[in-house]
């Protein structure tokens, strides 16, 4: 069976870290490209991270940039998006996503592309 698993979302303070991690099974990620997205409630999924295939080269929305960083670990069958500087405007459920196929900004933020998604990780911000 095919999937993906999300993890390490929790609670943290504004100004905290945390990592999460999204795990494949049933396929070999390396194959994939990785977007990350999120859902705030009341909002509509958006989203903010992506990896190629190697990792050797990512993108970021302006909302995240210089505070996540996305890796990736394919001996592992991982990817990895580090939060830092957390604001309470970052409260949502995070998702991480699969798709075979090279893209660039800004289709990679539509979801519309993505094979696989993850259950989700909630992560809230609050003091």
């Amino acid at each position: 069976q095919l999937q993906l698993v999300e993890s390490g979302g929790g609670l943290v303070q504004p100004g905290g870290s945390l990592r999460l991690s999204c795990a494949a099974s049933g396929f070999n990620m390396d194959e994939y490209y990785i977007g990350w997205f999120r859902q705030a409630p009341g909002k509509e999924r958006e989203g903010i991270s992506y990896i190629t295939r190697t990792g050797s080269s990512t993108y970021y929305t302006d909302s995240v940039k210089g505070r996540f960083t996305v890796s990736r670990d394919n001996a592992e069958n991982t990817v990895y998006l580090q939060m830092n500087m957390l604001a309470s405007e970052d409260t949502a459920v995070y998702y991480c996503a699969a798709d075979k196929v090279a893209r660039y900004p800004p289709w990679v933020w539509e979801r519309r592309w993505y094979e696989y998604w993850g259950q989700g990780t909630q992560v809230t911000v609050s003091s």
